[in-house]
């Protein structure tokens, strides 16, 4: 049997950043998925005892087969079915690897749609009684931040007293009223660096465990996300470039004084975010986001494309690793795809 499933990467603009077991957040957080930035995974099984292939784009990756049979051990005691069947997992992202962009949510979250896929076409029971409910519990367990990858649009994931409905163990769309400024939203992609983060966010998320300022930053996101509440409700721009931007350095200073401290951005990084918040002091309807990596995303509503593209074509080109950059924007979420897509 043959499942395949395009899922999105998504830009988490109150950041979730430190975590208990079984990977539940320690704060909520809230984000929109991408449309542009995807992984496409089919996963193929045959009976047999739970050896695992993976090929990315057609070739073994063997540095992916660790996290993958960490994903099927802990999902076992929900799909002990998947321990008794022979896998192999074909993976393609459509943007580069490891530099900052939520490859592993797009990744982990593709493959948990893949599981559930198979789980339906084999009769098995859902524990969660609900495709992406499922899927998202099981994205999660792979990637944290890939419980909020199975819904397209805005999405929550964490417990919070604020928003109903949302849950510690899968992230669920985001509940209330947002302005129709937010649902065109573009996210402009800077590569300032396409390699292999030095510290990945696994070990990032592990430094918050006897981080001097965890609680304290867990009590601000809370506060955060609460506010955000009433700017996505308003359209206020500017109340929303402030807060996301706060929220993207104070990822940053986490890392910064965490024991041992580590550093992600990049000189071009600073220049960048430099020039973001000229433009915006100019009158220009734009901000930034930062994920774990040196990348900006550069955030502006649909109306401000018009403004930001001669920015991009023209000098913030140049503080880009050979001048790239991917033009992405708010996404529908993750897609079914015929099993010939991936190769």
């Amino acid at each position: 049997m043959i499942a395949s499933w395009q899922s999105p990467s998504n830009i988490a603009l109150i950041k979730y950043w430190g975590k208990y077991a079984p990977q539940l957040p320690a704060n909520p957080s809230i984000s929109f998925s991408l449309e542009k930035c995807t992984t496409q995974t089919t996963a193929e099984v045959t009976p047999g005892n739970g050896k695992i292939s993976v090929l990315l784009d057609g070739a073994p990756a063997p540095s992916f087969l660790p996290k993958i049979q960490l994903f099927f051990k802990a999902i076992a005691d929900r799909h002990p079915w998947a321990g008794v069947m022979d896998w192999t997992i074909s993976t393609h992202n459509s943007f580069p690897h490891s530099s900052g962009i939520a490859s592993s949510a797009s990744g982990m979250s593709a493959l948990a749609l893949c599981v559930v896929d198979l789980a339906v076409q084999l009769g098995e029971r859902l524990p969660a009684k609900d495709f992406r409910k499922e899927a998202s519990v099981l994205a999660r367990l792979g990637s944290g931040s890939a419980a909020r990858s199975v819904y397209g649009g805005w999405v929550v994931w964490g417990k919070t007293d604020s928003l109903p409905g949302s849950r510690q163990e899968m992230a669920i769309p985001y509940p209330l009223p947002i302005d129709p400024v937010f649902t065109t939203f573009r996210d402009t992609v800077l590569l300032v660096d396409v390699g292999e983060k030095s510290v990945s966010s696994s070990v990032g998320h592990g430094l918050m465990l006897h981080h001097p300022f965890a609680e304290a930053r867990f009590a601000q996101a809370r506060e955060h996300l609460v506010k955000l509440q009433s700017i996505l409700a308003s359209g206020d721009l500017s109340a929303f470039f402030d807060l996301v931007e706060r929220e993207a350095l104070t990822l940053h200073a986490l890392m910064m004084s965490s024991n041992p401290a580590f550093l992600l951005m990049k000189p071009h990084t600073l220049s960048l975010i430099d020039r973001i918040q000229q433009a915006r002091k100019d009158g220009l309807d734009v901000g930034f986001t930062l994920d774990a990596g040196a990348n900006i995303h550069l955030l502006y509503p649909q109306t401000a494309e018009p403004f930001v593209l001669p920015l991009l074509q023209g000098e913030w080109a140049g503080f880009c690793k050979e001048g790239r950059y991917i033009q992405d924007r708010i996404g529908s979420g993750p897609i079914s795809l015929p099993s010939s897509s991936v190769k």
